[in-house]
């Protein structure tokens, strides 16, 4: 069975970061993979900055546009025209995140452990915000899987196959029947993983989570958001009033 590993990474807006995502994949130690960009109809640089990554970059690169607003149609975009030229697992990351050197290895076996869906580590970026920002970062993540896996809503007499599990959808990978078999990326704006992951434990008990599966997050929401807008994201409760895009 042939298992051709494709990385999605939905960016909109990103000229300030998305060249430490893409170089981030450049230092994998597994590089037999395929880089797809869904540029979300951004109007800075951020298409020019991947066609020149794709010059030198040591694995085939595509961007393509995806019109509809919303990481939901971004991902979903992205993971279907992945599928429909190959790929057979697919891995997602963001463009403000920082991939470790062996992040597309441990999807990669993870995938072909699983043969389901693989649910990254969520960690904060080093470079922002320092270590009272990145300590805040934890505890708003363990805050919110916590909240996850007790909130009643969640739980397996709703026709779950398996405890809930947070999902970070820019630290994740699945294979690309899966994907299909559960219907693919909700089309709407973030926040998408809570639905996403609730779709796929209707389907499957082959989620599984790797510690050493680490993309490390951007904190720009606590900057935008405020410690208590940022809780309210990881309790599950949006961006209220305030922009899904923090920038």
């Amino acid at each position: 069975m042939s298992t051709a590993l494709w990385v999605v990474i939905p960016a909109y807006q990103e000229q300030a970061r998305i060249s430490g995502a893409l170089h981030a994949l450049a230092r994998q130690q597994d590089t037999d993979f395929t880089l797809l960009v869904v540029d979300n109809g951004s109007t800075d640089q951020t298409a020019e900055l991947v066609h020149a990554f794709a010059r030198e970059a040591p694995f085939p690169v595509e961007l393509i546009t995806e019109p509809e607003k919303g990481v939901g149609s971004a991902v979903d975009t992205g993971f279907r025209y992945a599928i429909e030229h190959g790929a057979t697992l697919l891995a997602r990351t963001d463009a403000d995140c920082l991939p470790r050197p062996d992040w597309t290895a441990a999807a990669r076996a993870g995938l072909v452990e699983s043969g389901g869906l693989v649910c990254g580590r969520v960690l904060a970026r080093p470079d922002e915000h320092g270590p009272v920002g990145r300590a805040v970062f934890r505890l708003l993540v363990v805050l919110g899987a916590g909240f996850g896996r007790i909130r009643p809503a969640h739980r397996r007499r709703h026709g779950y196959l398996v405890p809930y599990r947070m999902h970070a959808g820019n630290n994740m990978a699945i294979t690309a029947q899966l994907y299909l078999h559960v219907g693919g990326m909700p089309r709407l704006p973030s926040p998408t993983d809570r639905m996403f992951i609730n779709m796929v434990r209707r389907h499957t008990t082959a989620i599984v989570h790797r510690r050493d599966m680490i993309s490390r997050n951007s904190t720009r929401r606590i900057r935008a958001y405020g410690v208590v807008g940022t809780a309210r994201w990881y309790l599950e409760r949006g961006a209220g009033t305030r922009s899904v895009d923090p920038r």
